[in-house]
């Protein structure tokens, strides 16, 4: 891939060519996202690079836009995705989507996107006016408990970061229906059906004190929030754990390859060590006093 596909990663927008955690947390929200696009018209705003919106498209969505505050993201992610069937970008705030028809889109989108705003309940409240009656907004949203005073992690780019409850307040306020999911990356072990898919999921977590209690039950790093207009909407969508990977398991792989690369220096310190242990008792052996017979 060419630099001049490549958009460059200051830290305020995720681009698909970051490794390790940060990639699968992005690209899970859409994967999450993708079944319930399919065959709709789909709104990505804040889309940034546009890595996500285009995943959108190619998995079955009849029409995605995505739109951005930025203009060189917007051209970069015309330039890069611009191509794709049914998928077009355009540059527009996130707070100010007048310009929109209202009723327009069946499932609106915005990931890692209200904490970079003070005026949030202006976006909300364009949200509402932009879903359809039967539409769905997914939209996500760290935990400032958890992503930032529990960890004492500052980002530079968050300008109002939420609790969980300031975030179910600012999206009740306009949606009747409000589902909260947590996500969080975790180190877990995977059994499955071999012969068909599963239907049904089991989560278990092994307490310090040997018990296994049902779970999962962790403190999520961050919400994922569907809103609707209708209870029936959401009851629609079933509960239940929601697993995402990459085929090349390049989380699992930069592990296994970093966890040898110290267990390599170990054994070259350990070496190491040991040669100047011999050095310095040679130098402490050739250094005493040579008593005269």
């Amino acid at each position: 891939m060419s630099e001049s596909t490549v958009l460059e990663f200051t830290g305020e927008r995720f681009t698909p060519e970051c490794v390790r955690e940060i990639w699968y947390e992005h690209m899970h929200r859409y994967a999450f996202a993708a079944p319930h696009a399919q065959g709709r018209q789909v709104l990505d705003a804040a889309c940034g690079e546009g890595y996500g919106a285009a995943l959108l498209a190619q998995n079955g969505a009849s029409a995605v836009l995505g739109i951005d505050v930025s203009a060189s993201a917007i051209a970069h992610a015309q330039r890069r995705y611009g191509s794709l069937p049914g998928l077009r970008f355009a540059e527009a705030d996130v707070t100010q989507l007048d310009h929109l028809p209202a009723a327009s889109f069946d499932l609106i989108v915005s990931f890692e996107t209200l904490e970079h705003l003070h005026a949030q309940e202006r976006m909300v409240a364009g949200f509402r006016r932009l879903l359809r009656p039967d539409g769905l907004l997914i939209l996500s949203s760290p935990d400032k408990k958890t992503y930032s005073e529990a960890s004492g992690f500052h980002n530079e780019f968050h300008v109002r970061e939420l609790y969980r409850e300031e975030l179910e307040t600012l999206l009740a306020r306009e949606f009747p229906a409000v589902r909260l999911l947590g996500q969080k990356l975790l180190f877990q072990s995977l059994i499955y059906d071999l012969e068909q898919p599963p239907r049904a999921g089991q989560a278990q977590v092994l307490d310090q004190d040997g018990r296994i209690s049902q779970g999962p039950d962790y403190p999520p790093v961050y919400y994922i929030a569907l809103c609707a207009l209708t209870a029936e909407r959401l009851a629609a969508i079933a509960p239940g754990l929601h697993l995402f990977g990459d085929r090349a398991e390049s989380v699992y792989a930069h592990y296994y390859h970093e966890i040898r690369k110290n267990m390599q220096a170990g054994g070259v310190i350990a070496d190491l060590v040991a040669q100047l242990e011999a050095a310095r008792a040679e130098i402490a052996r050739l250094s005493a006093p040579t008593i005269a017979p």
